[in-house]
């Protein structure tokens, strides 16, 4: 859990640059688009809008940005049909990977996807080809801050229904039940919390050692590529990245 961690609290650092802002809300008004086709564009009666709403504000998406995505998302229902994809694979020294995507034409995606295993050194997969070595949980990262009690917040965190309050020294990380991550996070939010990152997530049950500069640059440089193609909404990996210093 704690190599998840550190890998969890430097993607959110380096997601928050500027450079990475443009990609991060594209990406969220694609799963809003998905919401919105699930469940209405009304996120009183849409658990999962709901849930991507918190995402993107997480991610300082504006709310103006995220109004307009909804009254996009609503107006195009029948015009875009995005739709979620997983795929599994091995990236540099057989770490396992998942990608999920949001795609509106799944065979140029599925290419896409191939074509950046093949070029970073790794193997697109069968469907369930690693996925078993990861756990589907919630995951609330909170910022450590002096007026946060950590005796409460662990306590509170836990009779919202979270299974694992995990303290770390600038966050608080707070696991769930996937099924339970929307009650949780909105418990949580009535109490006043902000968040870092909320979502739902694949964690690893265990992970490779990455601190070898060689093979984390391969694996980084794998993950800039995947993450520059604007239908990769997500990437899971079980290595461990050596900690990098954050930018001032």
């Amino acid at each position: 859990m704690s190599g998840h961690s550190k890998w969890a609290n430097i993607k959110n650092k380096k997601e928050k640059t500027d450079s990475q802002r443009g990609k991060i809300f594209t990406k969220i008004g694609r799963e809003i688009a998905i919401a919105v086709k699930e469940g209405g564009s009304d996120p009183n009666n849409n658990s999962k809008l709901r849930d991507v709403i918190a995402k993107a504000k997480a991610a300082n998406v504006p709310n103006d940005n995220i109004t307009r995505s909804i009254k996009k998302a609503a107006g195009e229902l029948g015009s875009i049909n995005y739709e979620e994809i997983t795929y599994e694979g091995y990236g540099p020294n057989g770490i396992a990977m998942i990608v999920d995507v949001v795609t509106d034409n799944r065979n140029r995606t599925a290419a896409e996807v191939r074509h950046l295993f093949d070029k970073s050194g790794g193997s697109m997969g069968a469907s369930g080809c690693v996925a078993w070595m990861f756990d589907k949980r919630g995951v609330i990262v909170i910022e450590r801050t002096s007026d946060i009690d950590e005796d409460e917040i662990m306590m509170q965190a836990l009779e919202a229904g979270a299974e694992d309050v995990v303290p770390q020294d600038d966050v608080f990380e707070i696991y769930t039940n996937a099924n339970d991550f929307s009650a949780v996070r909105e418990e949580l939010e009535k109490l006043g919390y902000s968040f870092l990152s909320a979502e739902v997530s694949m964690i690893p049950q265990t992970t490779v050692d990455a601190s070898d500069p060689e093979f984390a640059e391969k694996i980084e440089r794998m993950i800039e590529r995947f993450d520059d193609n604007d239908d990769v909404q997500q990437i899971y990996h079980n290595a461990i990245l050596p900690e990098v210093e954050e930018e001032e």
